[in-house]
Formats: C-alpha cells, structure tokens, sequence
C-alpha cells in the first residue's frame, strides 16, 4: 500500500533544515534491520518508512521504481507475480527491510557472482541532499545516462551522502532452470573448479565452499541456473568433475536463502569477544592461511567472497587487514561480539588500501557537494 505524499517529502526537508540550523546530524533508517552494520552512532533517527510504495512497475522494461520506505518483501513478491527477480539477491536480515536500505547497505547475495553488483542495476534516483533539496538523476531505462553515475554513488554509502527517496532499478526474468550441486573437496580444489567453470559458456550463477581454514575437505556447493538446455547439458559436465550429487530443490533454495540472510552455522554462535570478518578478493585469490579463525570460514562468489570467525581485537584485525591488502582485496569487521567496544574501526581505510588512497579525496569531495553541513555525517562510513 503506497503512503507517498509530498507531506512526508515535507517533513524530511523540515527535519534536514532543523539539523542544519542546529549543527546536528541525521542517522538515516528504515527497517533498522542492519542498524548494526557500520560505525555505530547516537544521532537523531530519520524514519524512511513513512515514505513507502512501489510508484511504477514496468514488466515489459524490466524495470521497478519505488520509494524507499518501501518494504523489500513488497517489491520482491511484485516481481514474482511477473517472474521476475532482483538477481542481485539483497540480504533481508529481517522482515522489516526496505528497498532503500538494501540500496544503502549495498549488500548482495550467492547470485552477485554471476548477476552483477546492486551498484550495475540502479538507474536512477531522487534524493535531498544536505541542503534539503529534492534532486533526481539518471533515469527508467539504460539508455538514459544523465546522471547515472550519480544514481550509482548512493549503494554503499549507508545514508552518509543524502537521504534516499526513490529509486528504478533494472530487474531480471526469473531463469527457467535452477538446479544444484554439492560435494566434499578441498578448497584449493573448490576455487580451482569454480575459476576455470567460470571462465566457460557454463550457467553456473553461485558458489559457496565452508569447511576448516586448517585443511582437508569442505563442502562445495554449486547453482546451475538459466535456460533449461544450458542446464541440463551442464549437469553431467560439472557432476563428473566433482562427483557431485543432486540436491532436492528445496533443500537447495533453502540452503541458498540461508546463505543469503547469514543462518548457516558458519554464521551464527559468535561469541562476545569474537567478529565476523568480511574479505572482498580479485578473482584470482587462491587460498590463504587464517591462524587465528575459529570454526569453519565459507567462501562465496568463487572465493572474492570469504567469511571467518576470529578474535575482536585491534591486533586480529590488522593481521587480517594486512592479508587481504597483500593479495590485493580489504577487510572488514562485518558483525561484532556484544563485548567488542562499538566505536572500533569496522572498515579497512581507503588511506590503508595501496590502490584505493588517491579516492580519500573524490570521496571528501563527493562528501562537501552533496552535505555541506555535514547532516548525513553519522560516520557510519569512516
């Protein structure tokens, strides 16, 4: 049920006006579902929920736009009336997610690998900006560039840009074929397989290996989605390699969705002094050695993707940090023990990062032009 008025547009400009005059900032929220996600702070709420409903929705273009208040369950059950996806795969982390928040967070899911970031399917957006102005860019189809690039600014920036009313992102037919394997393998031979599978006219659109950082076999488990044919001449192709069995389809959609919203046990029981730690890898990465993870770690994305468990501390981090910038990826503290002190740095710096030092000044610029008053400056971003 669409609650859009220019009222609730109204009121956003009244609260980033009064912040403006009051030299205060605004925590942008909408479900509050990844409220825990980046650099904790204190500020002042701005409540998105106000501002919901899907404005358009063009099937035949591939195309949905909506406000951002919008819940993402919402969206998501409209395009499955017309079978069709966000291929991205945004986490929910809850029932309350929005469509703005998954923008924001800019998290994707197992299909990311094969679909493309949330970033590639944004096509336009209106905002207001620091300054309260209500702002559109980019445009309902491909082939609109003006402002595109803006428009693709906003995924990732967790509400420290300007606040997010509406936006059209590009959405997929839903594949005709989804099928998925699974076997035990070790991981140098899991990212070995998935690279080379990667690189061929295969239909493989997700990967995920868990098993102990220490050695031995894992459990490798593969989706094969798409046109019907592709699939099926691809099953005995990847199967034979592997010795692969056949997962039952809703032990496989289960398995995916769990791995999408972190329910896997790799995931869950994190103790108070321990951190769940996200590291972004090129594709070329092969294995690394986690001395200090705990448990089990999960690769996704054909290893750009690597999750582990580890001690909270300053000392762990850097270690971390320090070995995903020597293969040329980043780390980050993604969820935090309830004893690990809230304002620890939870990203790797771009000043930390060799070949992202030189965006430190496009990102304070980009920062300047569009909040002058530093209202959005929650530094849930550092």
């Amino acid at each position: 049920m669409s609650t859009t008025s220019n009222s609730n547009i109204d009121l956003f400009q009244e609260q980033i006006l009064a912040a403006v005059k009051n030299k205060t900032s605004l925590s942008i929220e909408g479900g509050g579902t990844k409220s825990w996600y980046g650099n904790a702070n204190s500020y002042t709420k701005l409540d998105t929920r106000t501002y919901a409903g899907i404005l358009e929705y063009q099937p035949e273009e591939l195309v949905i736009t909506a406000c951002a208040g919008t819940p993402l369950k919402e969206i998501e059950a409209a395009l499955a009336d017309k079978n069709q996806i966000l291929a991205f795969e945004p986490p929910h982390f809850g029932e309350s997610a929005t469509f703005g928040g998954a923008i924001a967070a800019g998290l994707a899911g197992p299909g990311r690998i094969s679909a493309g970031n949330l970033r590639d399917f944004v096509l336009g957006a209106r905002i207001l900006d620091g300054k309260g102005q209500d702002l559109s860019f980019g445009g309902k189809v491909m082939k609109n560039v003006a402002g595109y690039d803006v428009s693709r600014l906003l995924p990732g920036s967790m509400g420290t840009l300007s606040l997010l009313l509406e936006a059209s992102v590009k959405v997929l037919p839903r594949p005709a074929a989804t099928t998925s394997l699974r076997c035990n393998i070790t991981q140098a031979r899991a990212l070995q397989l998935v690279n080379e599978w990667a690189g061929q006219p295969l239909p493989l659109s997700a990967s995920c290996w868990i098993g102990s950082s220490k050695g031995g076999d894992g459990e490798l488990t593969i989706r094969l989605a798409g046109a019907a044919a592709a699939v099926k001449a691809a099953l005995p192709i990847l199967g034979a390699a592997v010795n692969a069995s056949e997962l039952d389809p809703q032990v496989a959609s289960e398995f995916w969705t769990a791995l999408r919203e972190q329910q896997l046990a790799v995931f869950l029981n994190l103790n108070s002094d321990e951190t769940l730690y996200r590291l972004a890898l090129p594709a070329a990465c092969g294995t690394l050695a986690f001395e200090n993870a705990n448990g089990d770690i999960a690769l996704e994305w054909h290893g750009q993707q690597r999750w582990l468990k580890a001690p909270g501390d300053d000392v762990t981090f850097a270690s971390i940090k320090a070995l995903a910038s020597t293969h040329g990826g980043h780390a980050t503290r993604f969820k935090q023990g309830s004893n690990i002190d809230p304002g620890k740095q939870r990203f790797t710096l771009l000043s930390e990062q060799v070949h992202s030092t030189a965006l430190e000044v496009v990102q304070a610029r980009l920062r300047t032009a569009f909040d002058p008053a530093g209202i959005f400056a929650t530094s849930r971003l550092p």
